[in-house]
C-alpha cells in the first residue's frame, strides 16, 4: 500500500519534489557548504588518521557520561574555547542535533525565547518541544525584536539568532547582539555558516565584529561545512555548559561523537587558525567575482540568486549540470522565493566560478 501517494503526488506538481543524488566527484561543486575545501585537503586526513592510531580505541562507544568522553574529544573542546573567547564547549554529533539540545533545554517555564523567523529548521523544530513562549521576529530586525523584547514580562529572555543565514547569506545585526546584552538577554548564535568564513581569525560573527564575550553569550558551531567534517559544538560559560551536559538530551543519551571526525575537525581548526590570512583573501576574491558579475554583496561565500519560480530553478539547476557543475536549487517553502543557491567556495577555481556564473546569466 502506498500510504503518502496522494502527498508525494501534490509535491510533484508543486515542484518541491526532493530526490537524493549520488555524490559525484567529477563534478563541479558550487552547492555544498565545505567553504574552504578542507574536505578535500589530504593533509588533515592523514594528521587526524595518524593520532588516531596511536589511540588504545578508534571509536567514542558510549554517551559522554557513560565512559564515552575521551581525551580527544576533551582537548578539542578546549582548543575551540581558547580560539573563540569563551570558558567552556561541548562537542555534539551535529548541528540539529545541538540546535535540538541548546533551545529544548535552555527555555523553561516562564521563559521566552525570540526566535528570528529564518532561524535554521531544526531551532523552530526544538521550539515546539519548550515549555517556555516562543516569539518570532523579523527577520535580522533589530527593531522588531527590541518591541517585542520591551513587551516581554518573561523571567528569563533568550534570542536565536544566526550569524550569517544559510538561504539569505546575509551577516547578524550587531545590533541584535547589543539588544541581547541591553536586556541581559542570553544570546545563542548558529554559527554554522558564518565559523571559519567571516572574521579576522575566521572564527565567526563575534570575530568579525571585534566583540568580547560575555557571560550571556552562546555559540554554536558545526564541523561539517568549513572544517570539513562532522559533528558540531556549544561553546559558552561553564555554568551553562554543566547545565546542558545535565538536562540536553541529544547530549546525555547519544553516543559521543566520532573520534576521527573530531580529530579532523580539530586539524581543521588548527589550519584555519594558521592560514587565516591567505583563506581571508581568497574568499574576498570570490565575494568580489560574484559582486561584478551578480550584483550580489555577500557577507560570507553564499551567493543567493533569487529566481521566484520553482520549475525554473530546476531548469537552471539542469542547464548546469549538463555543464558537469552543481548548484542548489532551493524551493518553497525552505525560502520564500525560489533561490539558485551559489556556494563560492575555495575548493573550486575562480575561472570555474566564473563559468557557472555565466552559465547563470544567460538563464535569468
Amino acid at each position: 500500500m502506498n500510504f503518502y501517494e496522494k502527498e508525494l503526488a501534490a509535491l510533484k506538481r508543486s515542484g518541491r519534489y526532493r530526490e537524493r543524488q549520488i555524490y559525484d566527484s567529477d563534478i563541479i561543486d558550487l552547492a555544498s557548504n565545505d567553504y574552504l575545501g578542507l574536505s578535500e585537503n589530504p593533509e588533515l586526513i592523514k594528521q587526524a588518521y595518524k593520532t588516531l592510531k596511536k589511540s588504545p580505541c578508534y571509536s567514542s562507544k558510549a554517551s559522554m557520561l557513560v565512559n564515552g568522553y575521551h581525551p580527544i574529544h576533551a582537548d578539542f573542546e578546549e582548543a575551540l574555547c581558547e580560539a573563540n573567547g569563551f570558558e567552556s564547549g561541548v562537542i555534539l554529533g551535529s548541528g540539529f542535533s545541538a540546535n535540538i539540545a541548546m533551545i529544548e533545554a535552555l527555555v523553561r517555564k516562564g521563559d521566552e525565547l525570540f526566535l528570528d523567523e529564518k532561524y535554521h529548521a531544526s531551532g523552530v523544530l526544538a521550539s515546539k518541544m519548550v515549555d517556555g513562549k516562543v516569539s518570532f521576529f523579523a527577520h535580522n530586525d533589530a527593531d522588531d525584536l527590541r518591541n517585542k523584547m520591551k513587551n516581554s514580562h518573561a523571567k528569563r529572555k533568550l534570542i536565536a539568532v544566526e550569524g550569517i543565514y544559510s538561504m539569505d547569506g546575509d551577516k547578524l545585526s550587531r545590533e541584535i547582539i547589543e539588544i541581547a546584552d541591553e536586556y541581559s538577554a542570553l544570546l545563542i548564535v548558529d554559527e554554522a555558516h558564518s565559523s571559519g568564513v567571516i572574521g579576522k581569525k575566521l572564527m565567526g560573527i563575534f570575530d568579525a565584529y571585534d566583540i568580547a564575550i560575555k557571560p550571556n553569550y552562546i555559540k554554536m558551531g558545526t564541523l561539517g561545512k568549513a572544517y570539513g567534517s562532522f559533528g558540531a559544538y556549544i561553546l559558552a560559560s561553564e555554568h551553562i555548559v554543566d547545565y546542558l551536559i545535565n538536562r540536553a538530551k541529544p547530549i546525555i543519551y547519544a553516543t559521543a561523537p566520532s573520534l576521527f571526525d573530531t580529530l579532523l575537525g580539530h586539524y581543521a581548526l588548527k589550519y584555519i587558525l594558521e592560514n587565516s590570512s591567505s583563506l581571508k583573501k581568497k574568499i574576498i576574491s570570490r565575494q568580489e567575482i560574484i559582486k561584478k558579475e551578480l550584483g550580489l554583496e555577500i557577507d560570507g561565500l553564499i551567493a543567493p540568486v533569487v529566481i521566484n519560480d520553482n520549475r525554473r530553478v530546476i531548469e537552471i539547476r539542469d542547464a548546469l549540470l549538463r555543464e558537469r557543475i552543481l548548484v542548489g536549487a532551493i524551493r518553497q517553502p525552505t525560502v520564500d522565493k525560489a533561490i539558485i543557491r551559489l556556494i563560492a567556495r575555495i575548493g573550486i577555481s575562480k575561472d570555474a566560478l566564473q563559468d557557472a556564473i555565466e552559465i547563470i546569466k544567460d538563464h535569468i
